[in-house]
């Protein structure tokens, strides 16, 4: 919507009050208030007047919380207990996660590119899907790559997504530590 329509649609006549709210040189009134949540009556009047609270009245239109770690998952993940999450944001429709963090990797390629947010859920070996991206911890790596079963017995392949400069990694199932879903990815353009 534009400010003018979003003015008429609440019910003012002009939209100028909107353009000084929005511009920052006037607060938004208890009447712009009122009239906004007579239409959506999902926000939450207070944080509307006050930006305190919650955007939404009913938690389910919330979304999740998610802890983001501003840090590069594949040289931070290994040590998530000495982190602290800088802010947490709401991503509803990726439903279950644990956390957040950059991905400042060049082996998932335009698949996951360097500088995009991936959200992360902690899972075990047994209940990988073939084909889906996951970090993996080990002794010796942590990576960020698809996974996908092997010929030899009790072992996996660790596909990148830009397979021209990356090669596979065969990785027996038994040297994971962690490993964690990718649930959703969020690209930040820039």
């Amino acid at each position: 919507m534009s400010t003018n329509y979003f003015a008429r649609y609440i019910g003012l006549a002009r939209g100028e009050n909107l353009y000084q709210i929005k511009r920052g040189n006037n607060g938004i009134s208890l009447d712009v208030a009122e009239r906004v949540v007579a239409k959506f009556p999902q926000i939450d009047k207070l944080w509307l007047l006050t930006g305190e609270g919650q955007m939404f009245c009913d938690s389910s239109l919330r979304g999740v919380q998610i802890p983001y770690y501003n840090v590069d998952v594949e040289q931070s993940i290994a040590r998530l207990g000495e982190l602290e999450s800088n802010v947490s944001f709401m991503a509803q429709p990726v439903g279950d996660c644990d956390l957040a963090m950059r991905y400042e990797g060049h082996a998932m390629g335009d698949r996951i590119p360097a500088g995009s947010v991936v959200l992360l859920k902690a899972t075990d070996p047994e209940s990988i899907i073939p084909g889906s991206e996951y970090v993996i911890i080990t002794q010796k790596i942590v990576t960020l790559r698809i996974v996908r079963t092997a010929d030899e017995e009790g072992k996996l392949r660790l596909v990148a997504g830009d397979r021209r400069k990356f090669d596979d990694i065969l990785l027996p199932a038994s040297e994971i530590k962690a490993l964690y879903k990718v649930k959703g990815i969020l690209i930040i353009n820039s």
